[in-house]
């Protein structure tokens, strides 16, 4: 089983963060004008994320995904991608982009040994992909899931975060672009996380309108009932198409997490939700063998008893999980810091 928290949660999941900048300004994500950046002298290094990732797998983990920020923008990301890959431990690696950067990248992460590959689209029109992030950059995305498809990743998913108002009546568009590319999609509830400030729950679709208006087009909607540990559950079309649906915010899955986030300066936070990270950073850079920092991580695991997802749902005056201001002050409680 492994390493187990305190509702006996294995630690299997890895989100590795690589870089806090990012070069969209999502409005779920990033939808501030100015943000405080990680100093450049505290980004771990790819031996440095290599060896911490190294100690994680002598506790369990199994599973890493490469985040940002936008991980693309880290500057020869193919090689730790090479490192990686060469892990025995891992039984799965993969990696969370906004596509901007994927046309030019797709062939040499392939080539690195990069399996999987998990791609945002929030919207198939251009004018509304740049009123959303800010960047006429629709274009570049597509031109990169196109270059993904031609490499030949194992996997490629698509992710989109619906917003009433924003997005809602494109579902039924982006599950038939993911169909015909033969890649699997995966609608996201809006969430009240790091940089969320403009979150409210009116602004939220919940799975079962998500289901309900792809069953109103396509017909029967079938759960496929195999959740597990992932995020997303899964159904299916009577045409076989097969999609996903996250639904942390309306049923949320705490009970099942086996997933923890190591920030690019080497911060480890245990929930998407939690305010306090541990710096790894400074015992690695000081010298501490293998066991020692394993020794760090386990009882770090075992005192875990997040259930964020959950505690946010029975709060009773439910706003944005932070304000501008502590966002200002403390850049680690941001989305695109810790890696979403």
């Amino acid at each position: 089983m492994g390493t187990l928290d305190l509702h006996g949660r294995p630690l299997r999941n890895l989100r590795l963060s690589v870089t806090d900048r990012c070069n969209l300004r999502c409005r779920y994500c990033m939808p501030e004008e100015s943000y405080t950046w990680l100093p450049r002298e505290d980004i771990l290094s790819f031996e440095e994320a290599l060896r911490l990732t190294e100690v994680f797998t002598d506790l369990g983990v199994r599973r890493v995904r490469l985040t940002g920020g936008e991980p693309l923008l880290r500057r020869n990301l193919p090689a730790l991608v090479a490192m990686l890959a060469e892990l025995p431990e891992l039984e799965d690696l993969a990696l969370t982009s906004n596509g901007v950067h994927l046309q030019e990248q797709a062939q040499s992460l392939r080539e690195a040994g990069l399996p999987r590959l998990t791609v945002s689209l929030d919207t198939l029109k251009a004018d509304r992909f740049e009123a959303f992030n800010r960047r006429p950059h629709l274009h570049r995305v597509l031109a990169g899931l196109d270059a993904a498809a031609d490499a030949g990743f194992d996997s490629i998913k698509l992710n989109s975060v619906i917003i009433r108002g924003f997005n809602d009546d494109e579902i039924v568009d982006l599950l038939a672009y993911a169909r015909d590319r033969q890649m699997e999609i995966r609608f996201i509830e809006y969430m009240d996380v790091g940089g969320a400030t403009d979150w409210e729950p009116g602004k939220v679709v919940g799975k079962e309108e998500i289901r309900f208006i792809l069953q109103q087009h396509y017909g029967a909607v079938e759960e496929l009932g195999e959740q597990g540990s992932a995020p997303a559950q899964r159904f299916r079309l009577q045409d076989g198409t097969v999609f996903g649906i996250v639904a942390s915010t309306t049923a949320p899955f705490c009970s099942q997490c086996d997933r923890s986030r190591l920030t690019a300066d080497g911060r480890w936070y245990l929930c998407l939700y939690g305010e306090q990270g541990l710096d790894l950073r400074e015992p690695l850079r000081a010298g501490l063998d293998r066991q020692a920092l394993a020794e760090i991580l386990r009882r770090h695991w075992q005192q875990r008893d997040d259930r964020g997802a959950e505690q946010r749902l029975q709060a009773t005056d439910r706003t944005a999980l932070w304000n501008r201001e502590k966002l200002h002050g403390k850049p680690h409680l941001e989305m695109h810091t810790r890696g979403g």
